[in-house]
């Protein structure tokens, strides 16, 4: 149940239709007058709102009459705030998402007196990241890292995970990532990969004492993220998306006492495509001003856990719609 969102470089920007950002080398413009050249190529930023149902939670399920377990279900309210850029070296992300769920994920703590409070309403997450890639090309001056009509570029990829929230299990996870970033060579959009060395530490408030925090294995996580226009169909439409992996992480701690609340994790394997409406280019002729979207959402372990007779909500399947604003 380590609560986490997973989000391949640049994706929140892919998934409302602005994914230009995770390729800088599409957004060099003519070349300016000499001492006029800015020092984004880039910028964008943006407010987006999206309706997640139905949302999985691992652990949360529902006995039925013949003492079986099934998964209990929720809806959740998504704010995110977001800033993509590119400059002269490399792009940098930022996401920011407040995900408020359905009461069927109350909010709750083990630090209350007697150990245990769950309310009656739904609990809140806040999750941020933050995403950075370093061009090999732009940093030694070549073309080196260009392997014609497959590889556009190679960068240097890094960033970070970090969230809280306020139901029983509180997480507060941190992650680490570093790699590298492939961005292939195809005829529109974009398509991007980066292999990373993951490292994640994170809360488990079911446990007690010193084995409360617990900390991961250094995995291998893979990151995929593309966008591509729909030229065929007349309307300013595109299909954007990521895929997300990571090897299984160990169980985050060493004692033996805590196995039974930190078993054994799993291939967590998480996907989302959208489809993405660019509304101001369809009604203003103004693009890139607010996008609407909806998608699918699968994820196989969530958060890395394995799904057993009695512990359900492991694999979840959604549908989602949303919103997004440029503001600036």
């Amino acid at each position: 149940m380590l609560a986490r969102t997973l989000i391949a470089v640049m994706v929140s920007v892919a998934l409302v239709g602005h994914a230009r950002a995770a390729d800088p080398a599409a957004l060099a413009p003519e070349a300016p007058a000499a001492g006029q050249a800015p020092f984004f190529l880039f910028s964008d930023t943006q407010v987006s709102y999206r309706y997640q149902f139905p949302a999985a939670n691992p652990g949360s399920q529902v006995q039925r009459a013949d003492g079986s377990f099934r998964n209990q279900d929720a809806p959740k309210h998504i704010l995110n705030l977001s800033h993509a850029d590119a400059w002269a070296y490399g792009t940098n992300f930022f996401s920011l998402d407040i995900l408020k769920s359905g009461a069927q994920f109350p909010a709750g703590t083990t630090n209350a007196p007697g150990g245990f409070a769950q309310y009656d309403y739904g609990n809140t997450e806040d999750y941020g990241l933050y995403r950075g890639t370093l061009s090999l090309n732009a940093l030694t001056g070549t073309k080196a890292f260009v392997v014609p009509g497959i590889v556009k570029d190679v960068s240097l990829a890094f960033g970070f995970d970090a969230n809280a929230q306020n139901d029983a299990f509180g997480s507060k996870k941190r992650d680490v990532v570093g790699g590298l970033n492939f961005a292939f060579d195809v005829p529109a959009g974009f398509l991007n990969a980066s292999v990373h060395a993951y490292k994640e530490w994170n809360r488990n408030g079911f446990n007690l004492g010193a084995d409360r925090y617990t900390s991961f294995d250094v995995v291998p996580e893979f990151e995929i993220v593309y966008n591509f226009p729909l030229t065929f169909t007349g309307l300013p439409l595109s299909i954007a998306g990521f895929n997300n992996i990571v090897l299984p992480k160990g169980r985050g701690v060493d004692n033996p006492a805590a196995f039974a609340f930190n078993p054994k994790t799993g291939l967590e394997f998480l996907s989302r495509t959208n489809l993405v409406l660019d509304v101001g280019k369809l009604i203003y002729n103004q693009p890139n001003r607010v996008d609407v979207f909806i998608g699918f959402q699968y994820w196989h372990n969530k958060f890395g856990n394995v799904e057993r007779v009695d512990f359900k909500g492991t694999e979840e399947k959604s549908f989602l719609a949303g919103v997004a604003f440029h503001v600036f």
